[in-house]
């Protein structure tokens, strides 16, 4: 199966969402994380930095969970739907 090329636009969600996952992982290790999550560091280093822009609904659900990160808050931020959330932070819950 040929694989599409990637818009732009997956392109830039990628990258928010490398971005947002760093952030949420603050200062724990890459590794820690990676294990910790069941991915790969390398997995992990790729989205990270972008250069996996479409990894697996599993492998982003299993690092947000591990860096306390609502995947409801990640998809805002990654579809551009929110500029109120801190990169990493997660949002504060209202009753």
């Amino acid at each position: 199966m040929v694989r599409l090329p990637l818009s732009p636009v997956d392109v830039e969600r990628g990258q928010r969402l490398g971005a947002l996952l760093r952030g949420a992982r603050g200062q724990r290790s890459m590794l820690d994380v990676a294990v910790r999550a069941g991915v790969s560091p390398e997995t992990l280093r790729k989205i990270e930095t972008g250069r996996i822009a479409t990894p697996s609904f599993a492998t982003v659900a299993a690092v947000a969970t591990e860096v306390g990160l609502s995947l409801d808050d990640a998809w805002r931020v990654v579809c551009g739907a929110t500029d109120d959330l801190d990169a990493g932070a997660p949002a504060a819950d209202v009753a």
